[in-house]
């Protein structure tokens, strides 16, 4: 799918984002920290999947805890719409991944490599023009992972994603309706695989919709994200990316330089605290018990905040 123009996708969330930071009946005014009589609201997007939103929540709800005035706008849309937003200023604070949000900040001219630290710099670099800081990259990460049934594994004799180009031809891929002009799924499979699918079918952003049709037959192979519950849930196979087609993708927080001005270094302080806490293994378990179980992403940050003592015994009101 192309991806959006900017400006359509200002204008778009700028609607959104009017709907969504306006108090309600059921949340509380945002407060400013401590000694500050500002109450601009830092709006935190997140894209339109599980872990995003309840990474949203995490860095949110951390920063409410210390008396930032944080709001959370949980599903967004995709990259091509929040990416944008953030950079234009109609929200403040996004938890990206690393490596697709250098290709996408950088419009392909920055690549991307598995070195978390060589990725982080580059970001920074890319993102600084447009106004944005970055912050510490968090041990976690999430990347694109190319899956098979064990059905299937079993019967093309696939260990890697290399070994698909040999039965791609006649078989069709599910994913992300992105993922034709995503450089790290389709195109990236084509240029470093040869891997050359009969055919695509736009699923979800790497959840149910996915996994259904993988057990269903409807595709062979699909897209989903590496964390994903699922994959150990169901014995989906993850393919070996050999190649090295996926970036590092640590869970990194992008927040508008004129609020850290606004608020002071404390604020980066805070979401560094959180990204250092937060690794694969953990993040893995906290997506479970969103996608498996059914609890509320904000609920499930909340007290994993407490357990990492980031937030106080009582959840911060929002």
């Amino acid at each position: 799918m192309r991806a959006i123009p900017a400006a359509v996708s200002s204008a778009m969330l700028a609607l959104v984002c009017a709907a969504c930071v306006s108090p309600s009946a059921h949340s509380s005014p945002p407060r400013g920290p401590p000694g500050t009589g500002d109450r601009a609201v830092i709006a935190i997007g997140s894209f339109n999947f599980p872990e995003s939103v309840l990474l949203a929540e995490i860095y949110g709800g951390a920063l409410a805890a210390h008396g930032f005035p944080a709001r959370v706008l949980p599903d967004l849309g995709s990259r091509e719409l929040v990416d944008p937003a953030l950079m234009s200023g109609l929200i403040q604070l996004v938890p990206e991944y690393a490596g697709s949000a250098l290709e996408f900040a950088s419009l392909g001219r920055r690549s991307a490599t598995s070195s978390a630290e060589a990725t982080n710099q580059a970001l920074a670099a890319s993102v600084a023009q447009a106004g944005l800081v970055v912050g510490r990259p968090a041990p976690a990460q999430d990347t694109n992972a190319i899956v098979v049934t064990a059905a299937t594994a079993a019967r093309y004799d696939l260990r890697s994603i290399a070994d698909l180009a040999r039965v791609a031809p006649r078989q069709v891929f599910g994913g992300p309706a992105e993922c034709p002009g995503r450089p790290y799924c389709l195109p990236g499979l084509e240029r470093t695989y040869g891997v050359r699918f009969r055919g695509f079918i736009p699923l979800d952003a790497a959840g149910p919709l996915t996994v259904q049709a993988l057990d269903a037959g409807s595709v062979s192979a699909a897209l989903l994200f590496s964390t994903n519950p699922d994959i150990h849930a169901r014995h989906l196979v993850v393919l070996a990316d050999d190649r090295g087609l996926q970036p590092a993708e640590n869970i990194t927080p992008l927040i508008r330089r004129d609020v850290v001005a606004r608020y002071g270094a404390g604020l980066v302080a805070v979401l560094n605290k959180v990204s250092a806490r937060l690794d694969t293994g953990s993040l893995r378990a906290l997506d479970a018990l969103v996608q498996l179980q059914g609890k509320a992403p904000r609920q499930v940050a909340a007290n994993w905040l407490r357990s990492q003592g980031l937030a106080p015994r009582e959840p911060a009101v929002r």
